[in-house]
């Protein structure tokens, strides 16, 4: 782990002998639905980092916009049913690039393009926008629709990638500017939803019917050309990224239950254990893998199910410590920022009353 991240977060983060748990700066208000907070972006306001803005999803709710004392600025609803019966937007997860916020609207099937500034957020996004995966308005009420995001620039160019809500699909977008900007789909992949043992045996990853393991949490790492993406039920995988494609994937950590026997009940509409765990998977996350963010050379994965994150060398994926936030549970999605700001959001996802983030200045 690098030191400066190291001694910001905790003293002594590599040799305390239990997890550590942080303590946040400052919280937000409570969000409660259909404003349910889930994934956060730091934009960094290069002028006066002081004036910087911290984003949040809200779900039905929109985009809100925070300073860095946790005050709400602005609230941006998300779009309007286009017919009666149609899904109404739905922000889930949030990226900044740059002046730019993108926003995957998991109601609608659509990215979202924001411009950001220290007072708040604007919608640029070109009004003819398509729907990303499906093929006709009537296909976006499915909700098999857009659903984690990252930004980044990659060989000179500026591309979003997405997942797709209860699939295996993730797809690669360039950022098309014109009168407002848009986003261009060039390339997706299917990552696997069965895997072969190391007993021989194949394992297919329980989920309820005519539903796969999605990805949501993403990030770019803009240095070395490659995306992170943990997909819920299985792990972390590591792909390599060009601004036309995506490269071979390789998974390299998973979660707990990786290869472990389960069966989907009807009734409780949750996978349960079929079976004894035959310890194939990792040792570090807990299912759902969630949030990733990069600092410097350290990733961070949200471990939701049992409300850690654990911090791994990028280079070799190493586990190199876990810790907690105190009061956060179940957290969706984290961002980063080193520097002179030197800031962890952090999605709460089990309020008394509703959800929120957690702010760890260091």
């Amino acid at each position: 782990m690098s030191s400066s991240l190291a001694l910001a977060l905790v003293p002594l983060f590599l040799t305390a002998p239990t997890t550590p748990v942080i303590t946040p700066t400052v919280v937000t208000q409570t969000f409660s639905e259909p404003a349910d907070a889930d994934d956060p972006a730091i934009w960094v306001n290069q002028r006066d980092t002081e004036r910087s803005v911290v984003l949040g999803t809200l779900k039905e709710g929109g985009l809100a916009a925070f300073d860095l004392r946790g005050r709400t600025i602005g609230v941006y609803p998300a779009p309007l049913p286009p017919a009666p019966d149609a899904k109404p937007g739905r922000f889930n997860n949030v990226d900044v690039l740059g002046d730019l916020a993108f926003v995957s609207d998991r109601g609608r099937d659509r990215i979202r393009v924001f411009q950001v500034d220290e007072h708040g957020a604007k919608d640029v996004t070109n009004p003819a926008t398509k729907p990303v995966f499906s093929g006709t308005e009537a296909e976006v009420d499915d909700q098999h629709t857009v659903y984690g995001l990252a930004a980044g620039r990659i060989n000179g160019h500026d591309v979003v990638v997405t997942s797709r809500r209860n699939e295996t699909s993730i797809a690669l977008l360039n950022v098309v500017k014109g009168r407002n900007y848009d986003t261009k789909k060039v390339s997706t992949l299917d990552l696997p939803s069965t895997f072969t043992l190391p007993n021989g045996e194949q394992w297919t990853v329980c989920g309820e019917p005519g539903e796969g393991p999605q990805v949501e949490g993403m990030v770019i790492d803009e240095r070395t050309n490659t995306l992170y993406a943990a997909q819920e039920d299985v792990g972390i995988w590591r792909i390599p990224l060009r601004s036309t494609g995506f490269g071979k994937p390789q998974l390299v950590d998973k979660v707990r239950t990786w290869g472990a026997p389960q069966r989907y009940n009807p009734e409780t509409e949750e996978c349960e254990a079929d079976g004894p765990n035959p310890g194939f998977g990792g040792k570090w996350l807990e299912a759902d893998a969630e949030g990733l963010t990069i600092a410097n050379d350290v990733l961070l994965a949200s471990s939701q199910g049992d409300s850690r994150f654990v911090a791994y060398r990028k280079a070799d994926m190493k586990p190199l410590r876990d810790f907690r936030v105190k009061d956060v549970e179940h957290s969706d999605g984290a961002d980063i920022v080193l520097g002179k700001l030197n800031l962890l959001v952090v999605h709460d996802g089990e309020r008394p009353d509703g959800t929120g983030f957690a702010f760890i200045r260091f």
